[in-house]
């Protein structure tokens, strides 16, 4: 009667707090999970949520069922691990790089998960802002580049891990703090602090300064948020983030986020992987764990769509 994918199908909800977020997580058209959650109540002759409140809202029902899906889905996990061992190997290499300074907030706690579950993996993490990893990735030095700049290489396969919106984080008392959403031109005369990246890898000039031509008074590099956001608290210019790496700062009141552009400036990141490390079974656990990672912890993000 109660199947696994419904237990999974709960706990994506109670993490998404969204029907249409968890659909689109489990890759799922949102009338078919609200058919799977149908069937299921019709089977129990239980209800599982209370329809239409926000945050969802469940029922005793449904919080024995996520108890339950607490419990056994990292049993699950774990054993489908040792089952990949026993099918594919144990030891392998795992060297990659990231093109994302704040992608450490998810990506470490990916690591010593991975590094628990396959310890006779090498494993080797480099910051890929001091050489070109995807090249690197292509010559067989790297095996996965974590980027959200894929760019067509022979051999070289991007799954996406999650789709974020990029804001823009400006001073409380920042004549754009009122404003509902930021204007390309509005960052003419401001001072725009940046990751000490090159121009054509920052999405706030290639698809949202650029385009309406427009270019800010000044531009300054810092290679930490933290002291990103302390220049941004006071005042001396703006900068453009994750809304997972502005959450925290923008929810204490530290600084204030707002949308670039009315429909906001959305972006995926990517792992990219060599073709020939696809089917490795610890590659598989590793995008696995990454993505559960990065659900788990980042405010903000969502499933991002499958590259055909």
């Amino acid at each position: 009667m109660l199947e696994i994918r419904h237990l999974r199908t709960l706990h994506a909800l109670r993490e998404t707090d969204s029907l249409v977020e968890a659909a689109e997580r489990l890759h799922l058209t949102q009338s078919a999970l609200s058919h799977q959650f149908k069937e299921l109540e019709e089977r129990l002759g239980l209800q599982l949520f209370v329809r239409k409140t926000r945050p969802v809202r469940f029922t005793s029902a449904g919080l024995r069922l996520l108890q339950l899906s607490d419990s056994l889905l990292p049993q699950l996990r774990s054993a489908e691990r040792d089952l990949a061992r026993l099918a594919g190997g144990t030891a392998g290499r795992l060297h990659m790089a990231i093109e994302c300074h704040s992608c450490f907030q998810w990506l470490m706690p990916t690591i010593d998960q991975f590094r628990d579950a396959w310890p006779e993996v090498e494993l080797d993490l480099a910051s890929g802002f001091s050489f070109a990893p995807l090249p690197a990735l292509a010559r067989g030095d790297l095996d996965l580049v974590v980027t959200s700049d894929p760019v067509e290489l022979p051999g070289i396969t991007y799954v996406p891990l999650f789709t974020y919106e990029a804001l823009l984080a400006v001073a409380n008392q920042h004549p754009l703090a009122s404003r509902p959403y930021v204007r390309a031109e509005d960052l003419a005369s401001e001072t725009l602090i940046t990751y000490p990246v090159e121009r054509d890898r920052l999405d706030i000039f290639t698809r949202f300064l650029e385009p309406a031509d427009v270019e800010p008074a000044q531009v300054r590099t810092s290679e930490l948020t933290v002291m990103m956001m302390q220049l941004v608290a006071s005042g001396r210019g703006v900068c453009c983030v994750p809304n997972w790496a502005l959450h925290e700062y923008s929810t204490r009141g530290y600084v204030t986020a707002r949308r670039l552009g009315e429909k906001g400036l959305f972006a995926t990141l990517f792992a990219g992987i060599r073709a020939d490390m696809l089917d490795s079974p610890f590659m598989r656990d590793f995008l696995l764990t990454a993505k559960d990672t990065s659900f788990a912890t980042l405010e903000g993000v969502s499933a991002a769509p499958k590259v055909k």
